[in-house]
């Protein structure tokens, strides 16, 4: 069956212009029309009634669902925030950002009042209460992230159990066998935040299957509370050679607090980051990149293939890779 992502590709457009030609709901340049339909004519595309009502009655606005929460390092978020809105602006869609916490309910107003076509979600727990009303209402959505039971759900997210693995196998690589690891902070935890779970438990699965000694804690993100983890870490490990940090807020804070530890970086600590390549960049940090850009962009093509009655995969998951730089070094 011809659907309108083939229309699309074929006259060379977005999915969404397809369904503009379709519908007049804006204005398109003749040329593009005249190449739209000549495409629809070759590829014999009949659109189904129900999905021409829907387009014709679509406002071209998407919801973005990141509340503010304790936790959230806004900075980083922000990186998919700005990759969503110039995404959707590809696909003729305005970007409608709900920032306050408010849970089912807040997404049920949005959807009975029609402000938005779909929904992208973001800052998703494993037990998410908003996931049941995603199922429920009639406009599509994509998940930033994986609640514990995705089925019938749309989720794309970096593979973290990958990502944390992948830091220990990298530091097993160089021959440390005692190590660390600093994570986001405890309300983060607290709530079940797929994202921060996921990546502890890769890490601990990983060094469990290495046979190495670890240590993983919560870290808050000022100076006294990066060092009083670093303390503990050292604490519970003396040996303590590798440390893999999952926290934007207290990169900054941990170089300085293992010097005032009486450890140097890389020549008594090797540290391994998963954080955007910025922020390791600065700083000379070994890093595994958090694909801002890249999850920002592919949600929205997810969204605007349902949008365009284009079936999408379920769950789009994306390769950790990990970047070597001067903050990992042999034993």
């Amino acid at each position: 069956m011809v659907t309108i992502a083939d229309v699309a590709k074929h006259a060379g457009v977005a999915p969404s212009t397809v369904s503009y030609v379709l519908t007049g709901k804006r204005s398109i340049s003749p040329r593009t029309r005249s190449r739209v339909r000549e495409s629809i004519r070759q590829l014999g595309y009949h659109p189904h009634a129900g999905a021409r009502a829907f387009a014709g009655n679509r406002a071209n606005v998407v919801a973005l669902v990141l509340p503010l929460r304790p936790g959230v390092h806004l900075p980083a978020q922000m990186r998919i925030v700005t990759s969503v809105v110039t995404a959707a602006r590809r696909h003729d869609m305005d970007v409608l950002i709900m920032t306050a916490d408010q849970g089912a309910e807040g997404l049920r107003r949005v959807a009975a009042g029609a402000r938005a076509d779909g929904f992208l979600v973001m800052d998703v727990e494993l037990d998410d209460v908003r996931v049941p009303p995603l199922r429920e209402m009639p406009q599509p959505s994509v998940l930033i992230g994986r609640p514990a039971a995705a089925k019938g759900l749309v989720c794309v997210d970096l593979d973290f159990e990958a990502a944390g693995a992948r830091c220990v196998e990298h530091l097993v690589g160089l021959g440390h066998r005692h190590v660390g690891f600093l994570g986001a902070p405890s309300v983060v935890y607290q709530r079940n935040t797929g994202y921060a779970q996921r990546t502890m438990a890769g890490f601990g699965a990983a060094a469990m299957r290495r046979g190495i000694a670890s240590t993983a804690l919560p870290a808050e993100d000022d100076y006294e509370s990066v060092l009083g983890a670093l303390r503990a870490l050292l604490r519970a490990q003396p040996a303590m050679t590798g440390l893999v940090v999952h926290n934007e807020a207290a990169l900054g804070w941990v170089v300085a607090g293992l010097r005032a530890l009486g450890r140097k970086v890389p020549e008594d600590v090797a540290v391994v980051a998963i954080c955007p390549d910025e922020y390791a960049e600065q700083r000379q940090l070994t890093s595994v990149q958090l694909p801002a850009e890249e999850l920002g962009r592919r949600a929205v093509e997810l969204l605007a293939a349902r949008l365009a009655g284009v079936p999408a995969p379920a769950l789009t998951l994306l390769a950790p890779k990990l970047s070597s730089r001067a903050s990992s070094v042999p034993r």
